[in-house]
């Protein structure tokens, strides 16, 4: 990695001086005590400048490259939703695919799948361990390398070939699955994101079954 300019000039300022001394004892007449002390001092400081170089650098990991995924852009809803169901569904994975590293969302509410957008295939998605234990345990679920998980064919169904899942339950009642284009693509803030879409979801989905229930007699 190139070092940036101040990095240059002081680790060119720690060799100069380290130069210098060594051509300054070696053209001593004798080794005098007081130069000898003046020398081990200057090559302390010019070692410290280039130790200064040395750590203005940091290490920047390059970015993951996105994996060849195969699929048709597209959006399915389920049929017979309310209109602020579909609404929000429609706004809420639009935000993930365009705000987030996300090739595909998927959303799963009591054994129905009412939305796949992104990469689509036509393998109808079916929980498995991995998403019904997100579901027992109300916890989100990120899998940062898919490759690593022996259970990962859980997801083929998803989108085959998916470096990274994150699986974010909705309570015990449904999943939202984010399917990413390369592994540990999933931030910090992405999750956050996603649980709070995912909570604002749940909220609409328990207000519909409210209202679509007849009054008690």
């Amino acid at each position: 990695m190139a070092l940036p300019m101040p990095a240059r000039v002081t680790l060119g300022a720690g060799l100069a001086g380290l130069l210098l001394v060594v051509v300054n004892q070696l053209s001593a007449p004798l080794p005098e005590p007081p130069l000898t002390r003046a020398g081990v001092l200057a090559a302390l400081l010019a070692v410290g400048l280039m130790l200064v170089a040395a750590l203005w650098t940091r290490a920047v990991p390059e970015a993951a490259l996105r994996a060849p995924l195969q699929g048709q852009e597209g959006l399915v809803l389920a049929p017979d939703l309310p209109e602020r169901v579909r609404q929000e569904l429609g706004w809420g994975s639009q935000m993930l695919l365009t705000a987030s590293p996300a090739a595909v969302v998927l959303v799963w509410w009591q054994g129905t799948v009412l939305l796949r957008r992104g990469l689509l295939v036509d393998t109808p998605f079916v929980p498995g361990p991995i998403c019904t234990r997100a579901l027992q345990q109300r916890q989100v679920i990120s899998l940062v390398n898919l490759a690593l998980y022996p259970g990962r064919d859980e997801f083929e169904s998803l989108l085959p070939g998916l470096p990274a899942v994150l699986v974010q339950p909705l309570e015990d009642q449904g999943l939202v699955l984010l399917g990413g284009w390369s592994a540990r693509c999933f931030s910090r803030s992405d999750l956050t994101w996603v649980e709070g879409w995912a909570r604002r979801l749940r909220a609409e989905m328990l207000a519909d079954a409210a209202a679509s229930d007849p009054d008690p007699v």
